[in-house]
Parts: structure tokens; sequence; C-alpha cells
């Protein structure tokens, strides 16, 4: 048995948002919660919490962690921002369904994923996701028991519709045959049994970009049939985002599918008035933001167009060497993004460019002696496509937008961490910290109580974790304590690593895996599941040499 002592809850009714002083009595569950008196003594181990704000683990909408969370530095990135488990498989794109790699260890049959999904999803995405350390294609449920006892967080995963469609039919740019519709929607079918929470659509990326209206139907009503949530990366933001909306909520509407719109930004009064009136039609909409008004990306989707065939990088690296193709490029497509190049900064640049990590695009341009878009095309070219950046938004995306969007109903918190390369954004390492003390502390957007929702109970119920979100009897013990004078993000765009202040103590299933604001080597997490998904606890095990049971 853990007590944590002397803790206080967010409290909605109270004068300042907290409680009085209370004790967490936890196992792998939270066993009950009393008021605080004297610090209790035998044989449990007690946690003086101070007065610190105890929280259920912050769940993270929107990550690119599949590779990642079994890296120590991005676990420890994470756990100092209190988030205790992650969604991944977002925008469309990740490691399964797929056939296992060539020279990969022997695997049942993966469903739609053809030979190639698996490195097309790990190239195309590299500056993204990265590579899994040991999983090489396989099946959902094969990638999510890469998750068990090998991280101090929990893991959830979503199919992703861009796998499942390079899995049926590859890249070809066209409608998908009825044939093609069902072989996804099984594989979809076999992801969501094996332990998917939902599916993503990423589409603005290829192949999913080509998917067209009937195919979006057949998935999205499997998804409704489960009660699991169809998670987008739209069509379009900022300009685009009426009709892109649109077309989720025409999804939405068809089939009752619950619909979740990732990374939401732009002008706050359009994209709020559009979830408002989907929540008053009676449909299920919810959305997720970051409190940072730069993106992150590959280099590919902000500067290309669909017209080059981006899902096959070695196909697109041979068009950008031929001369009419970069003709028609600089006479049709590169002139509207004059205003683009200016607000790029190479976050991911493998090879021998390189050096250009952390310089805008109009200064890696000086340095090659060339104009940005052809810097951009040498950048893409240099790294067969695996180049990412970070851009600043539109000034549409302003400040008072970000806080207009947090602060609505529908919205959790996601912080579309990208981990990879030597200049990442610093959202990876902050953006849950700077949620707590910018808008809660400093600016009031929300009180302690309504960060709870915004950052664990909402992603908690979007998702069908059943057991977490809340710090009541029986819900898994996964705990965070918040001091509320130090909490804060140090992260910045130029020192884009560094940890967030303020959280020091963290429990996973009533394990401490971090302790003072450093790790414990202890591995309590498992792969998260719609329902129930408690882990059991005592079989923790440490990163050095530990037993495994």
């Amino acid at each position: 048995m853990t007590i944590i002592h002397g803790a206080r809850l967010p409290d909605a009714h109270s004068a300042d948002g907290l409680s009085h002083p209370v004790d967490l009595h936890l196992s792998d569950t939270v066993v009950s919660v009393t008021q605080s008196g004297a610090r209790p003594t035998g044989d449990g181990h007690v946690i003086d919490a101070d007065g610190r704000i105890a929280f259920p683990g912050f769940i993270d909408s929107h990550v690119h962690g599949e590779a990642a969370v079994l890296d120590t530095d991005v676990q420890h990135a994470m756990l100092r921002q209190g988030v205790t488990s992650i969604v991944v498989g977002q925008d469309g794109v990740s490691y399964a369904p797929s056939a296992r790699a060539a020279g990969g260890p022997a695997m049942p049959d993966a469903g739609a994923g053809a030979p190639g999904a698996f490195a097309w999803a790990t190239g195309y995405f590299s500056a993204i996701n990265g590579e899994h350390p040991t999983f090489r294609g396989g099946s959902v449920a094969e990638l999510l028991a890469t998750y068990d006892r090998t991280t101090p967080l929990n893991v959830a995963y979503l199919v992703p519709h861009g796998t499942l469609r390079y899995g049926a039919l590859g890249d070809a740019a066209r409608p998908a045959t009825p044939g093609e519709i069902a072989a996804m929607a099984d594989a979809l079918i076999r992801g969501l049994d094996e332990g998917a929470c939902g599916m993503s659509t990423g589409l603005e990326y290829v192949p999913a970009s080509y998917a067209e209206r009937q195919e979006l139907l057949a998935l999205t009503a499997v998804l409704a049939g489960r009660g699991l949530p169809h998670v987008s990366h739209m069509r379009g933001y900022e300009e685009k985002a009426g009709a892109a909306m649109a077309e989720l909520m025409d999804l939405a509407r068809e089939t009752d599918v619950a619909t979740h719109v990732s990374h939401y930004h732009g002008p706050a009064a359009e994209l709020a008035g559009y979830v408002d009136a989907a929540l008053a039609e009676g449909l299920d909409v919810t959305f997720d933001s970051y409190p940072y008004l730069r993106g992150c990306s590959i280099l590919s989707m902000v500067s290309l167009p669909t017209w080059l065939p981006i899902a096959d990088p070695a196909r697109t690296v041979q068009l950008l060497r031929d001369e009419s193709v970069l003709a028609r490029l600089h006479t049709e497509h590169f002139p509207a993004l004059a205003d683009l190049w200016g607000r790029v900064t190479m976050a991911a640049v493998p090879g021998e460019l390189n050096w250009t990590e952390g310089m805008t695009l109009p200064d890696v341009a000086a340095r090659l002696g060339l104009s940005p878009a052809d810097a951009a095309v040498e950048l893409l070219v240099s790294t067969g496509l695996r180049a990412g950046c970070v851009f600043a938004q539109p000034p549409t995306n302003s400040p008072e937008s970000v806080r207009t969007l947090l602060r609505h109903g529908a919205h959790m918190g996601g912080s579309d961490a990208i981990y990879a390369g030597g200049r990442p954004h610093p959202r990876g390492w902050g953006a849950f910290a700077r949620f707590l003390s910018e808008h809660v502390r400093d600016l009031g957007d929300w009180t302690w109580a309504d960060a709870q929702d915004h950052l664990s109970t909402a992603a908690a119920r979007r998702f069908g974790f059943t057991d977490r979100g809340q710090l009541l009897p029986g819900m898994a013990a996964d705990v965070v304590l918040v001091d509320p004078d130090r909490v804060r993000d140090e992260a910045t765009y130029e020192n884009p690593r560094q940890l967030a202040s303020g959280i020091d103590d963290v429990l996973v299933a009533g394990v401490p895996v971090l302790v003072g604001g450093a790790m414990t080597g202890l591995l309590p997490g498992r792969a998260l599941r719609p329902g129930g998904s408690r882990p059991a606890a005592p079989t923790a095990v440490r990163t050095e040499g530990g037993v495994r049971s």
C-alpha cells in the first residue's frame, strides 16, 4: 500500500479551486480517499504531498510517440509534464497493421498490410514517428505488445487509415474499389478486435488524401458500430477548415460515428462555431489543441503539391530532379508559398544537410546560394523526403484563438509532440506544463478542476478508458503531484529539450516512476485498450537488469 499524504484535489466548488488536504490510499488502483490528519505510520510507503495538487495521470490525446515512448529521455520529458498515458497512431500513418519487413521474424497474417506497408509508413513519417526499436511489421496486437512492461507510461493505439489504404492499394492516387474498401474494413475490424481505441485519418497526407466519401463512410461505419472514435487530421485547416469540418460532419451524420478533430487551430470564433453547430445537431464531436503558435510536420506536406506522387518518395525525388517538373513547380505552385518560406525552420534533416537543423529556410537558401523554394527542393531530394520542419502558423492562429479554443467544453489537451531531429518543436517537452502554468495559474483560462477535465478526464471518456481520468476508488492509480507555484514549461524553440519544472512525483498503477524529478527505472506501463485497461502493479520491472515477471 502506498499513501499520498496531504494532497489537495481539484475542487470546482471551493473558493481556491482545491479541496482540503486528503490522503490517497493506493495499490494498483485508488483504494480510498480520506481526510488528511497525522502522517500515517505502519508498513505502507508514504509520499508527503505537502499541499501539492494530486491529479489523475494526464492523457496526451495526440502524440507521435509510438517509437519515442521507448526512449528514456522522452519518457522523462513526458513524466515531468505529468503525462502517464498517450494515444498514438495519429494522422493516419503508423506501423500496424502491416506485413513483416524483409528479414524480420515470422508472424501471423497482419490483415490488409501488404509487403512494404511497414517500410512505407516508417519512411514517410520518419521525421514524425521515427523508427520503432524492435517492431518490424505485424498486427496491432503485436505492436501493442511492445509497450507492455517496456515503458513507465501507458500507450493506446489508433488504427491508421493511411496504412490501411497503402496495404490495400499501395500509393494509387485513385478511389478505392469495393473490394479494396472491404479489405480495409476487414483490417480495421481486426485491429479494433486486437485493442485499438479508434481509427485516425490524415486527410492532408498521402495516400489518405486520395480517399473519397464511400471509402470513409465504410470505415467510419465500422467505428460507429463499436462506439469508437474517428480521429482526424482534417483535409485542411485555416481557410480550408470550413469545408474540412463539413466533410467530417457529413460522415458523422451518415454513420453516427463519434468524431475527434486533431490539433484544431485557426480563427477561434469560426472554428468554435463549427463545433457548436455540430453539437447542437446532436453529433458527438471533440477536438484537441496545443498551447503554441507554431506547428510541426514533414516538409513535403507543407511544400509540395498533390499532383506529385508523395506516397512514393523515390519516384518524387526522381521527379524533383526533372527540369520540366521544377519549371512547373515554379510556375504553378511555389509562387503561392512565398509567404510560407520565411515561417519555416528546419527541425529534422538526416544526412549531409543536417547542419540546417534550427535554421530558417531563407537562411538555408542563403548558405546554399539558392532561392527558398529551390532550397526546399534540395532538402527534400537530399533526405528522400524525410525532412521535418517547424513553421509559424498564419496570424489567424493568434494567442487569443489558442485561449478561446482551449476554453471550449469539447476541448482536450494534445501535444502533437514530435521527437525526431536536432531541433524539434518544444511542445513535446512543455505542452502539458504550459497548460497548467500559463492557462491555469497565470491567465485563469481554466480552474484546476477544468485542467483535470481537459488534460485527463475528457480523453479517458473519448477513448473509452473507463478506469482512468479520475482519482476515485477502483480507478487506476495513475497519479501526478503538481506544485501549483512551480509548475512551468522550460522548453523553447531555441532549446526545445528542456524538462518542465514543478512536477517531481508521478505514479503509474501505484508504482513510483518519477521521484524527486528523477526516473526510478520502474516500467509498469501497459498497452491501453478501450474499457478497463488497468495494468497489474507489483510486476513492474526496472530498465537496468531487473527481474521480469
